[in-house]
């Protein structure tokens, strides 16, 4: 079974590279152009502020996306906004001649910290990166001389450089859209696996337990068709009331109920009132999970003991949270053996007069 991909991972995993990119250009590449022309720009304290601010932002979301997770909205909207004003405040600073040059290094670099920051969030990065460049197009357009040569210039630069980082969000969400596809599909291609495991399990436990109660019923049947056994014997009518309520017991335990040990014990005392015997029930605590084996081990005395009965019986359930004993008391014709002990299980049997009382417990594991 293939081991599903992991979306959240892999944005993990991207969140942490836009993270090293992103103060690898603040240092580097903004950095270098910030302080190599830090007298051209007019307030130069307001140009260094703005430089601050952003690596604020870069090491306060370093805290969330080195530990895997993405920055919280409540972080990420305002530093988002911070951003954009930063980024306005450097554009004042900056000489007209500078504009969309390296000196003007706050426009390319911004929109790293707003993928940084809204990766998961696609509607406001797309909201902040307009907003980005509708306030740094006007700031241009009332600082900068116009003419067409310069006009397409511009163009061309603010929509290759934020054209190239909004792209670059828009893969990543693309990406994870399409892992979040392939996980849908291999979690339900493991479902589909797993189900078709278990059916083919219960088929497997269905033929065994059937071959286990023909593997009991063949020689009463073949004693029956030989005539080696008399079908007017108690003892003989008695063994086949006992396989035919184990054979009722085994389609029972296919029934979808809410509560199969009920289910079941009912299906053989249906058998025994149909020979004529007066059988009650008494049921007592909620029901509580009990496995199929276990339950066969608890039914086992009283479907001995019913298939044995002679005129009435009484058949009682108790259940508690650390324990279920299902006891049987009945006038028998004969006397029917006690089952084989089953792990778990005990099964205890005593004479009172001309009844007989049988009882199995199972105490409940947690």
């Amino acid at each position: 079974m293939a081991e599903p991909f992991l979306p959240g991972r892999v944005l993990a995993a991207i969140r942490i590279v836009l993270l090293g990119v992103t103060a690898i250009l603040q240092v580097g590449l903004a950095g270098s152009a910030l302080f190599q022309n830090r007298s051209g720009y007019h307030p130069g304290w307001l140009n260094e502020t703005a430089y601050a601010v952003l690596l604020v932002v870069v090491v306060v979301s370093a805290a969330w996306v080195l530990r895997g997770r993405p920055v919280p909205a409540a972080v990420a909207l305002p530093g988002a906004a911070v951003v954009l004003l930063a980024a306005a405040a450097a554009a004042t600073t900056v000489p007209p001649q500078w504009y969309l040059l390296p000196q003007h290094w706050a426009f390319g670099l911004v929109g790293w910290h707003l993928l940084l920051l809204l990766l998961d969030r696609i509607r406001p990065l797309l909201a902040a990166f307009a907003l980005h460049a509708l306030v740094g197009g006007t700031q241009f357009l009332l600082a900068a001389p116009l003419d067409r040569i310069r006009l397409g210039e511009t163009a061309i630069a603010i929509s290759s450089v934020l054209g190239f980082q909004l792209a670059v969000g828009l893969l990543v969400r693309w990406v994870a859209r399409r892992l979040r596809e392939v996980t849908a599909l291999v979690a339900e291609r493991d479902r589909a696996a797993t189900r078709a495991a278990l059916a083919e399990q219960w088929e497997r436990d269905q033929r065994a337990r059937s071959a286990g109660q023909l593997g009991t019923l063949l020689p009463l049947l073949a004693g029956l068709a030989d005539g080696t056994l008399d079908p007017r014997a108690e003892d003989v009518r008695a063994q086949c009331a006992l396989a035919a309520a184990r054979l009722r017991r085994l389609f029972a335990e296919n029934d979808d109920v809410p509560d199969p040990l009920v289910h079941e014990v009912s299906a053989a005392l249906d058998l025994a009132e149909r020979r004529g015997v007066e059988v009650s029930f008494a049921v007592s605590g909620e029901a509580v999970p009990v496995p199929t084996p276990v339950r066969r081990a608890l039914t086992e005395p009283v479907l001995a003991a019913l298939a044995a009965a002679r005129t009435r019986a009484r058949v009682s359930l108790l259940r508690t949270e650390v324990e279920v004993r299902l006891a049987v008391l009945a006038d028998f014709a004969v006397t029917p053996g006690i089952p084989a002990r089953s792990p778990g299980v005990e099964v205890t049997s005593s004479t009172h007069g001309d009844r007989t009382r049988m009882e199995a417990r199972w105490q409940v594991t947690s």
